[in-house]
């Protein structure tokens, strides 16, 4: 049986560029919800800081996120992602302990 995997990706706008960023992460919701094997796929903004957002995301498996990071709706916001962000994506996983609500 595949463990589930989770994952919550950080990252920093440029100044001057949270909204451009926050439009192209939000266009990558809806189709990343409708892969198979996406659990959840949440895109979330610092409180305190809003050139922050961070992805919260649960797969059924890693094959499923292995796939997800080769659609090819992803490519446009990562070849910008040296115009966009603040240093490097930062991504953290780890596995599920509880069942999906």
């Amino acid at each position: 049986m595949s463990e589930k995997v989770s994952l919550v990706a950080y990252m920093q706008a440029k100044p001057g560029k949270e909204q451009e960023l926050a439009e192209g992460l939000m266009a990558l919701v809806g189709p990343s919800r409708s892969e198979a094997g996406c659990i959840d796929y949440h895109l979330h903004r610092s409180t305190e800081d809003p050139q922050c957002f961070m992805f919260y995301e649960n797969w059924v498996a890693m094959a499923d996120l292995d796939e997800h990071l080769k659609m090819p709706y992803l490519e446009p916001l990562l070849t910008r992602k040296d115009e966009l962000l603040e240093g490097d994506i930062k991504i953290e996983f780890y596995t599920m302990l509880s069942a999906p609500g």
